[in-house]
């Protein structure tokens, strides 16, 4: 259980730092997959200015839990409701301070110079392809090559300001059903009752 958590939050932490800007506008969605066609909804995600949470589908072995992010404390709370119990952990390594760095930065119409600057994308290139529509949205879209050769692309949403899809060598999704909106505060927050967990020294450092 405690390796699960510690992978859903690096990805998480890896998803949005391939995200580079700060979403203004509070909203939901639902996050799917795209890599295999057909499979429900991976997560549910809530945004509310400088903070995320994400909950794992409820049909998932692992289901009952989630991922809070805040940007602005660059910390990370995981939620274990089966358990009554919640961990909080800073970022850890400087991958993860940068993307949550670069979450609160840039420009929807020229998002390659965030991407440039990220430390893991040196080598690589970025171009902008230019407007498409994702499931009724207006989208830029981008283009990336990293310094191996591996391409990928990511459509922005100008008014949410945040990726609403997302296509790699190993990994692809989307968001569906966006309600935007304002959202509940208590969804940032550990629940009144849970206990906070301590976490075992070199556990988030390594997940595996």
């Amino acid at each position: 259980m405690l390796r699960y958590i510690a992978r859903t939050s690096c990805f998480f932490a890896l998803m949005l730092a391939a995200s580079f800007v700060l979403g203004q506008a509070e909203f939901s969605a639902e996050i799917v997959d795209l890599q295999k066609p057909g499979t429900p909804t991976t997560a549910k995600i809530y945004f509310t200015k400088d903070k995320m949470r994400a909950e794992p589908q409820a049909t998932s072995p692992h289901g009952g839990g989630a991922v809070i992010m805040n940007f602005a404390t660059q910390t990370t709370i995981v939620l274990m409701a089966q358990q009554r119990m919640y961990m909080e952990m800073p970022a850890q390594s400087q991958g993860q301070r940068l993307g949550y760095a670069f979450f609160q930065a840039g420009d929807v119409e020229n998002a390659c110079g965030d991407w440039r600057n990220a430390g893991h994308n040196q080598g690589g290139s970025c171009h902008k392809v230019g407007n498409e529509s994702v499931n009724g949205r207006n989208t830029v879209k981008y283009e990336t090559t990293s310094a191996n050769g591996d391409v990928s692309q990511f459509w922005l949403d100008p008014k949410l300001r945040f990726p609403v899809k997302w296509q790699g060598k190993n990994s692809g999704g989307e968001l569906r059903n966006i309600q935007e909106g304002a959202q509940p505060a208590s969804l940032f927050e550990a629940p009144a009752g849970f206990t906070k967990m301590n976490i075992p020294g070199g556990m988030m450092q390594q997940p595996r």
